[in-house]
């Protein structure tokens, strides 16, 4: 086993688990860092949310309360369409989703305004279990094909098309997807709207779709179990859940018509692309997707996670530790990125989650006070 599928395995060993590590310092407000600036009374968060984090969380959660002024957050995953129910129904300090809340959504907060900061950068995979085929091509057309049930078997003409000298067996393709609200779902819906007209006008873009085809089930973790344990199946994770399960993935069609596979490399260079042809026109609010990225090397089913919380924090306390978790995951914390397939935030990115985690109010001040800088 790899480096990193030992790596990648000991984090999804964690998955679910309440982490009871103690924070680090003193129990007192009046303890302060080599800054000068006063740790706040540690007091745990609470997160849930997105099963495309939750490798990464795990591991960030686990030596989080060793940082400076570091506590213990306890996160569940569970889909982000869960975790923005629980961020909008109070029961949880933070959200995290890998799809951007809508406005409909955003307008049913009771606590004001809601705000979106990236924490990590990742793709999402198209997983097969085909005996024989350790190599598969697919475009993004042939994919929606797929998923909107009009191709149906492996030998379809389409597919050996793309796969010259490869034996496709006459199987029947079984779908596998997200049954929960889910942002891994919303990445990909949001790529197949952007390179197939069949799909935006039918299923679309969202975090729950009213899928055509194929089996539920929820989370990452379930529908990489369901693709390994169903021959003929097909099925997008995030793409480390195939790794660490040794399941094969395919090599996608990207906009430059180069095929390209999830590597770290093509998760990079998909949001380097994007940011370069579009730095323009990202938008404050942080709010948007990066599929079907310019450039040769990009890989097209990439996107950003979001941490998403409230503006204005009535527990100040609470609030800067927040803050402080915020700003540490999205710096220091990244370095626990690579190792699990995760790519580490773009530098242009990292400023603008300063930018968002300074508008978060504590009694009518900055929560975040400067402890890293």
């Amino acid at each position: 086993m790899s480096l990193f599928s030992r790596a990648r395995l000991g984090a999804l060993a964690l998955v679910g688990m309440t982490l009871l590590l103690a924070a680090c310092g003193s129990s007192s407000t009046a303890s302060s860092t080599p800054g000068g600036v006063a740790c706040p009374s540690p007091t745990s968060l609470t997160g849930a949310g997105s099963t495309f984090d939750n490798p990464l969380f795990t591991k960030q959660f686990q030596v989080y309360p060793a940082a400076k002024c570091g506590i213990q957050v306890n996160y569940q995953s569970v889909g982000s369409g869960a975790g923005i129910a629980q961020l909008l129904a109070g029961t949880v300090d933070f959200g995290a989703t890998d799809a951007p809340m809508k406005d409909t959504d955003l307008a049913k907060s009771t606590q004001g305004p809601i705000l979106h900061i990236p924490v990590t950068l990742g793709a999402v995979a198209m997983t097969y279990n085909l005996a024989g085929v350790t190599k598969l091509q697919l475009t993004g057309d042939v994919i929606a094909q797929i998923f909107l049930g009009k191709i149906t078997t492996w030998n379809d003409a389409a597919i050996a098309a793309l796969n010259a000298g490869v034996t496709l067996p006459n199987q029947k393709i079984t779908v596998e997807h997200r049954s929960d609200g889910s942002g891994t779902t919303g990445i990909f819906a949001a790529y197949l709207s952007a390179v197939n007209a069949d799909w935006k006008a039918g299923p679309g873009s969202g975090t729950t779709l009213n899928w055509p085809v194929g089996v539920g089930s929820k989370g990452n973790d379930g529908v990489t179990a369901s693709t390994k344990q169903t021959a003929g199946a097909i099925g997008y994770v995030e793409a480390g859940y195939a790794t660490v399960n040794n399941l094969p993935v395919a090599t996608v069609q990207n906009a430059a018509n180069a095929y390209v596979g999830p590597t770290l490399d093509a998760i990079k260079a998909a949001a380097d692309n994007y940011l370069a042809q579009n730095a323009a026109s990202v938008p404050a609010d942080l709010r948007f997707f990066i599929v079907n990225a310019p450039g040769a090397a990009s890989y097209p089913i990439a996107g950003f996670s979001w941490v998403i919380v409230y503006q204005n924090q009535s527990d100040s306390t609470k609030g800067q530790n927040l803050a402080n978790t915020l700003w540490w995951m999205t710096h220091d914390g990244q370095q626990y990125s690579n190792a699990l397939n995760y790519a580490v935030l773009p530098a242009s990115i990292a400023t603008k989650d300063e930018a968002q985690i300074k508008k978060l109010q504590c009694g009518g001040s900055a929560c975040y006070k400067g402890l890293f800088g």
